[in-house]
């Protein structure tokens, strides 16, 4: 089942989570004891960041393709691996994806990928430069066309997701014009779609209220991220451009260090019940590899 069948048929909540691949070189345990202890609470998919190369230092962060097997037929649990623009050939996006394929993973979430191209693109080689051309691709190897125009026996069939953003993408002008590069995507092929974290619920409301609007029909599910410390106060909105409330910011400012972790996980717990109090059925996590957020969360769930 792709993530757009389980988004078509299931009737209840939710809740999904995103981890990151352990640094390179280091030991795979940690991630595999944070799948453990994710996957008791049932969720319907795990997503898998991926990381490119550049040109003066290999990947930071392999095993994308790796995780993602195992939770697929080790932990049974749909997963969801990112496919990048940036750093990527279009040559070498085409092989993962058809590895994916061979592995039954149906379900991918596309991206442009952070920061400038890092990557020069050799000779005979392409590369996809928003995230909509890489829907396209996609698209093209779901109808069984390949880069080299040569036709494949048995199409794949990804489900694709792609991000949105509430507060709107740093590089975009304004919302609306985010909007409209977000519907292109869609009318593309995205079949759904995943928010950049948010701390004020109200930014998420108007934003699928503007998506409506704009004619954008497919699931939006929310995505949030437990505060565990100060240093995300500041760090946060540099790297993600978005904005924190103004009470969750003197909370956290005036406790005790040990008490901001607490303070984080009453307010994502007071997100999540609104969030699906107002009729929406899952809440995907931001939770790297650390799991403990989680359990707190679903303690007071």
């Amino acid at each position: 089942m792709s993530l757009y069948d389980f988004l078509s048929s299931s009737s209840g909540l939710f809740l999904s989570f995103e981890i990151i691949p352990p640094l390179r070189g280091d030991d795979i345990k940690p991630v595999l004891r944070t799948i453990e202890e994710l996957t008791q609470y049932k969720p319907p998919f795990i997503d898998v960041t991926s990381h490119a190369a550049t040109d003066n230092s290999p990947r930071r962060r392999p095993g994308t393709l790796g995780i993602c097997a195992l939770l697929q037929h080790k932990y049974n649990t749909m997963a969801v691996p990112h496919v990048l623009c940036r750093g990527f050939t279009r040559e070498e996006t085409e092989d993962f994806l058809l590895e994916l394929h061979y592995l039954g993973i149906d379900t991918v979430l596309a991206l442009q990928g952070d920061g400038p191209e890092r990557k020069v693109i050799p000779p005979g080689r392409s590369s996809n430069t928003y995230a909509v051309d890489l829907v396209q691709q996609i698209v093209h190897l779901n109808k069984s066309i390949f880069l080299s125009g040569q036709q494949q026996s048995t199409p794949t069939n990804f489900s694709i997701g792609v991000a949105g953003y509430p507060e709107k993408h740093h590089l975009a002008p304004d919302l609306d014009t985010d909007i409209s590069y977000l519907k292109a995507k869609v009318d593309a092929g995205a079949t759904y779609i995943v928010t950049q974290m948010f701390f004020d619920n109200q930014h998420y409301f108007s934003y699928v209220a503007k998506c409506r609007a704009a004619g954008i029909n497919v699931p939006i599910i929310p995505g949030l991220k437990v505060i565990t410390s100060r240093k995300q106060l500041e760090s946060l909105p540099e790297k993600f451009a978005l904005s924190l409330p103004q009470d969750l910011l003197n909370a956290a400012r005036n406790s005790s260090p040990q008490d901001v972790s607490r303070i984080g996980v009453e307010w994502t717990v007071q997100q999540i019940k609104n969030l699906y109090q107002s009729g929406v059925p899952g809440v995907h996590l931001y939770v790297m590899l650390d799991p403990r957020p989680v359990h707190e969360v679903m303690k007071k769930l």
